[in-house]
């Protein structure tokens, strides 16, 4: 949905006192010192009564994303030829292979190599095959390349005199060591299996920034502030008159692309949300003045966790200059004044940070595309009205649950580490975790597309276009030991 076709049918559905006005001669002059500084016009918000019968087409600037992408390939591309070339250059005619056999099947290697990377079924093929050095461009995950003094080495080990080959007449010589081998070899019934030990992940006492020794500490006092500052979870059915969830869903997703755009830290994304709520929660908001209220939270926010925070002037710019520079912060003082400047909140940013850290202490995913996974999941919540009932913390934790499941559906997603830093058993985050699943697999169903447009870039290692299986099994909810 386009942000300026909603910002126009916003402005027909408001009365004439919330309808565009020219902006002051002095906040004319503000804005026209800003301006230079955008990278772009940001169209403003618009409709918030109707989602359906508008079509979605955002602006995006004159450098998307797919150009970037593709110009960064075909520069990884050059890289890649020249020093091939100059690998081809240095290595001396004699040494270089003159069957083709050896060429086809280093390339054939490669592809084997890019299958096993992929998501599907690992091919068993390439299994007996030594191994080769593989290098992956940053702009190409799924690419490889193969070096040439490791494909002459691997091909010429094949040929290698001192290795012995075996033929049909020496099969019963073979079975006949097998047999007395066996023999000799004791074998128990009862096979132990390793158990699930806890990782210790506060073992960098080097880093200041981790706070090794008081972590624990700290996540502790998260856990029990998390419950005074939360928002009331029926305030749509008993505050509010005027708005409705889906009015909020399309605030938070123009919010997502102005946090984007003006490139925010994601704190400062959930604290806005965080103060949106907790502001609805007792003060009845008309629906002309549900987007003031979006900018003056999202401006808090910033002053609070941003170093450079925007300026009101930028905030009134995104807006098209529909409120003026006084009403943002009127609307600012009044939401300072109802939170009591309260203005530290747990959020589920803040406990994913820890539980991501828990994850990979024995997790096998790498750990920009586990935390990327868990980002985007725990995002999508944010659209959603009902996800209020969670604790931040509970969905951070179903987060990393879903995130491990969708990298690793054939792997138990959950495991003592896990349980010991976050305080959570499975069977505890069974419901969370299903309407997590519900948002992920019908995201691309929705008309709020701005969470899944920015999880499908490559900085984000393309996790919003990861298949996600429609059912998890019912076994990993079960408590561990169990």
């Amino acid at each position: 949905m386009s942000t300026r076709n909603r910002r126009s049918s916003l402005s027909m559905a408001s009365s004439s006192s919330a309808a565009k006005r020219p902006a002051s001669s002095e906040n004319a002059t503000k804005v026209s010192a800003v301006q230079p500084l955008q990278a772009k016009k940001r169209p403003a918000l618009t409709n918030l009564t109707n989602q359906n019968n508008v079509s979605r087409s955002a602006v995006r600037p004159s450098g998307t994303v797919a150009t970037q992408v593709s110009s960064a390939t075909k520069t990884a591309k050059i890289k890649k030829v020249s020093s091939s070339h100059a690998k081809t250059a240095a290595v001396p005619r004699s040494s270089m292979p003159e069957s083709s056999s050896m060429k086809s099947s280093a390339v054939g290697y490669c592809k084997d190599v890019s299958t096993q990377r992929s998501d599907g079924p690992v091919s068993s093929i390439a299994a007996p095959l030594a191994p080769c050095s593989v290098y992956i461009s940053p702009s190409r995950s799924d690419g490889c390349s193969v070096s040439m003094d490791e494909t002459m080495s691997t091909c010429d080990s094949l040929k290698s005199p001192d290795i012995e080959y075996i033929d049909s007449a020496d099969v019963s010589a073979v079975a006949s060591i097998e047999r007395r081998t066996c023999n000799n070899l004791y074998i128990s019934d009862h096979v132990e299996l390793p158990t699930d030990k806890i990782v210790d992940v506060d073992d960098n006492y080097q880093d200041p920034q981790l706070c090794a020794t008081i972590a624990c500490d700290i996540y502790k006092h998260l856990r029990a502030s998390e419950t005074k500052k939360r928002p009331s979870t029926s305030f749509m059915e008993e505050v509010q008159k005027d708005i409705n969830p889906s009015m909020r869903a399309i605030l938070i997703d123009w919010l997502v692309e102005v946090a984007e755009e003006y490139r925010l830290v994601p704190d400062t994304l959930y604290l806005t949300i965080n103060y949106i709520d907790r502001y609805l929660s007792g003060n009845v908001m008309n629906r002309q003045r549900l987007q003031l209220l979006g900018v003056a939270c999202m401006m808090i926010a910033a002053k609070y966790e941003e170093i450079c925070a925007p300026q009101v002037e930028e905030f009134c710019y995104i807006t098209d200059n529909t409120y003026f520079k006084e009403e943002v912060l009127q609307m600012e003082t009044a939401v300072l004044n109802y939170l009591k400047f309260e203005m530290t909140a747990p959020t589920t940013k803040c406990f994913l940070r820890r539980f991501v850290r828990a994850a990979q202490g024995s997790n096998e995913v790498p750990l920009l595309q586990l935390e990327c996974q868990a980002n985007y999941v725990a995002e999508l919540s944010l659209l959603e009205y009902g996800m209020l009932c969670y604790a931040p913390s509970l969905i951070a934790a179903s987060s990393i649950f879903l995130a491990n499941f969708i990298l690793q559906p054939s792997k138990r997603p959950w495991n003592a580490t896990l349980g010991h830093y976050t305080s959570y058993k499975p069977s505890e985050l069974h419901d969370c975790v299903k309407a997590l699943h519900h948002l992920a697999c019908n995201s691309h169903n929705t008309t709020l597309l701005a969470i899944r447009e920015k999880y499908s870039q490559h900085k984000y290692k393309f996790v919003a276009k990861k298949y996600c299986s429609p059912s998890i099994p019912v076994e990993y909810f079960h408590d561990l030991g169990n």
